[in-house]
């Protein structure tokens, strides 16, 4: 059933048709499974703390709570258990006769309802709304007794997970994600606050590259080499970088804006980066009537890939604690100039976004093939057209360059930040999830 973005806000007031008793399970379960996806979307994009670490990281446990609640009755799947950091076996069914859809649906509940505790009433209501119908949608003709031991089993399944998640480092976000206390560095190339607003004098999340990792061995197993020596004159290599952000600037065509503000997903106006690649799959998912061990396999995957993809650039910026275009152009070659989007407040080096589309990219051409052409329809409710791709290589590589015409991020830290995701990615793509 498809719905768009704002109908998944108002579900306490839509009605679901109720499934004739003989609905194929599997066909339920994948329901379920893009259902509470599609709502996690909307989740992200309302609820204040969820910038884009904090989104990936939800994507993460969500994917694989998923997953693993499948996985438990399901011979065609694997679990993750041994395979992604510090995740022990889920416990195991005690029934034979247990719901795969009411297990699935349980399960993603209890998750969703604890990572997104902190979203705001018209979240709690459609938290509440989702649950009513797609439990409604699951145990349609399930007796009483299997949809009770189905329901305990997903929630066991779920709290299992949640458990381990209060531990990797990222659970809680004080001062939305912004240090009270920071000390700022003292070299001309150190990144310094690129706008007025009082919290943003801080960079968000320095600490983020201390969150456990889920497929990557450690934060900085993928990390990217050196940025160009930072230099101030005109004609070395760092100055023409600059220069050539500066020039883009000035000459970008409707094509180059419409691309920038596409793969802008912004917090708080999107589902952020990684939720705008998971809106990918859903709607391919979706397109291709996928079946639910590939979308479940799918979404696990790259929930993983862009977890670990944020923790290893994290790590990197803060490692070279570059600063910003805007910040070097303002001070060597136009002190009036301004970028199309608003520099975001963190070190410019690697580039998020590319980090994290190349992790992407990585999983989805393993899981859905190199060439696999695909629309991508994410932002048509905000009044942005249908962007086609041949592959998921290229919707990457616009992904990445889209932050140079946005003006705030180098060539470099977009094509470093390109291939330390693709590194991550392949972590992530290495998991096995299908027997």
């Amino acid at each position: 059933m498809t719905l768009h973005r704002r109908t998944l806000l108002a579900l306490p007031f839509l009605v679901l048709a109720r499934p004739a008793l003989a609905a194929d399970r599997a066909e339920v379960s994948r329901e379920v499974l893009l259902m509470w996806h599609r709502l996690i979307l909307e989740l992200v994009r309302h609820t204040a703390t969820y910038v884009p670490p904090v989104a990936a990281r939800a994507f993460a446990y969500i994917g694989i709570t998923a997953h693993e609640a499948l996985a438990t009755g399901n011979p065609r799947l694997v679990s993750l258990a041994g395979q992604v950091n510090g995740l022990t076996g889920v416990p195991a069914r005690t029934e034979s006769d247990l719901d795969a859809p009411c297990v699935l649906h349980a399960a993603l509940q209890v998750a969703v309802r604890e990572l997104f505790a902190n979203t705001g009433p018209t979240g709690q209501r459609a938290m509440e709304a989702m649950g009513r119908r797609m439990g409604e949608r699951a145990g349609a003709g399930i007796g009483a007794g299997v949809m009770e031991r189905s329901v305990a089993h997903g929630q066991a399944v779920a709290r299992h997970i949640l458990a381990w998640s209060r531990e990797d480092g990222g659970a809680v976000i004080e001062n939305m994600g912004f240090p009270m206390e920071y000390t700022p560095g003292t070299r001309p190339q150190d990144w310094v606050p690129t706008n007025l607003i009082r919290l943003q004098q801080a960079p968000l999340l320095p600490q983020w590259a201390t969150c456990r990792p889920f497929a990557i061995p450690t934060a900085d197993a993928c990390d990217a080499p050196p940025p160009p020596a930072y230099d101030e004159a005109a004609g070395s290599e760092f100055h023409s970088h600059a220069l050539e952000v500066y020039e883009t600037a000035r000459g970008l065509t409707d094509e180059q804006k419409l691309i920038a503000r596409f793969w802008s997903d912004d917090p708080m106006l999107t589902p952020t980066p990684a939720g705008h690649w998971i809106a990918i799959v859903l709607q391919i998912a979706e397109r291709d009537a996928l079946p639910v061990e590939l979308v479940s396999s799918t979404l696990a995957k790259l929930g993983v890939a862009q977890a670990d993809a944020f923790i290893s650039c994290w790590s990197t910026k803060f490692r070279y604690n570059l600063l910003r275009p805007v910040t070097y152009i303002r001070r060597h070659i136009d002190p009036s100039w301004e970028p199309l989007l608003i520099t975001p407040p963190f070190p410019e080096y690697t580039s998020g976004h590319s980090t994290q589309s190349g992790a992407a990219s990585t999983v989805l051409a393993a899981m859905l093939g190199e060439d696999f052409a695909f629309d991508d329809e994410t932002h048509v409710d905000e009044g942005l057209p249908v962007r086609r791709f041949p592959s998921f290589a290229a919707a990457a590589e616009e992904a990445a360059i889209s932050r140079l015409y946005g003006g705030i991020h180098f060539r470099f830290g977009n094509e470093a930040g390109l291939a330390q995701g693709r590194q991550v990615g392949a972590y992530a793509a290495a998991l096995r999830t299908e027997a």
